[in-house]
């Protein structure tokens, strides 16, 4: 066979293609028709199930808060609208708003202990050896997952005026004035002591968050800040706090929620006394709806306790992105 008749002879793949006629290009693998139902059809339930269990409850508190529902309302289910009638009863009480400054005040201090509290705990672990930043980062994993009652019912005990072991230690230490001292009896500790409680909840999930945050920071950049003649304290403030600080603003958004809205904690150990002193706005919209079944009055304060909470937090995302676009 000759060089021209064996490069005329096709090779054996090679498959003659129709003329005439568009090719369908390949088609891809793990690919398929996603626009049909099916994708919305399985989130079905459990968008239902979020607007019934959240949105509903809302919506019906924000009626209830319009009308005149106490507890014939409740239970023959009729009630009469009464406008803004409520909201004006609560924003004429005196009591409402020293209720609001004492919200802000129990917020405000929180936060700020357990923002400075969890950076340094953060800090101080990402500096510790592979054995003790996992028992420090165990124990703080434990901390947090302990109930809130649980926890609570355990302050109780340790402040208790007779078998308390903070007055017990106080007292061995030669502080007799503490022996059988009623914590809960006086405003000032019962408001401490309520701090205290929030705070040691909080801080493990501030503090582990804010530990994964410093994990991302190349450690070039601290090397490279202390080789300029920065301080400790200059590269914290010039390096790792401006990498972190979406983190830290994320947790602080958090906190100011978890903290504006703390309700079991005081419930359960004093329910707001002595007298008012730790009666924050939650406590107080229900006491408001208990004591009278003033049901009314009580969803009246829970909306304006929403709205205060929205309002902080929409001044602070306007901060933030102000800030992010000046930067």
């Amino acid at each position: 066979m000759s060089a021209t008749e064996e490069r005329a002879v096709p090779h054996p793949d090679h498959r003659p293609r129709p003329t005439g006629a568009s090719v369908p290009p390949p088609a891809r693998r793990g690919t398929g028709d996603r626009s049909g139902p099916w994708p919305y059809l399985l989130i079905a339930p459990a968008v239902i199930g979020m607007l019934y269990l959240l949105l509903y409850p809302l919506a019906r508190a924000v009626l209830i808060s319009f009308q005149d529902f106490r507890l014939r309302e409740l239970i023959s289910g009729d009630a009469d609208f009464v406008g803004l009638a409520n909201y004006r009863t609560l924003l004429t009480d005196p009591r409402f708003w020293t209720v609001v400054r004492r919200t802000f005040l129990f917020m405000a201090v929180n936060v700020v202990l357990i923002m400075v509290i969890a950076l340094l705990v953060a800090l101080m672990t990402e500096r510790l050896g592979t054995v003790w930043r996992t028992v420090v980062l165990s124990s703080l994993v434990l901390a947090w997952a302990m109930p809130v009652i649980a926890a609570t019912t355990v302050f109780q005990w340790l402040f208790h005026s007779e078998y308390g072991i903070v007055n017990w230690a106080l007292t061995s230490l030669g502080a007799e004035s503490f022996e059988r001292y009623p914590w809960f009896a006086d405003g000032t500790a019962a408001f401490a002591i309520l701090v205290t409680l929030v705070v040691w909840q909080s801080v493990p999930f501030a503090a582990v968050t804010l530990y994964s945050a410093l994990t991302t920071i190349p450690a070039e950049l601290h090397e490279s800040a202390r080789i300029d003649g920065a301080g400790p304290f200059a590269v914290l403030r010039s390096v790792t706090l401006p990498m972190i600080r979406p983190m830290v603003m994320l947790v602080l958004c958090l906190e100011v929620i978890w903290t504006f809205k703390a309700f079991v904690q005081i419930w359960v150990m004093t329910k707001g006394g002595p007298g008012d002193a730790t009666t924050i706005l939650p406590v107080y919209a229900v006491q408001t709806a208990l004591s009278g079944q003033r049901y009314d009055l009580g969803s009246a304060a829970s909306m304006i306790t929403v709205v205060l909470m929205s309002g902080v937090l929409v001044l602070y995302f306007r901060q933030m992105f102000r800030q992010e676009n000046e930067g």
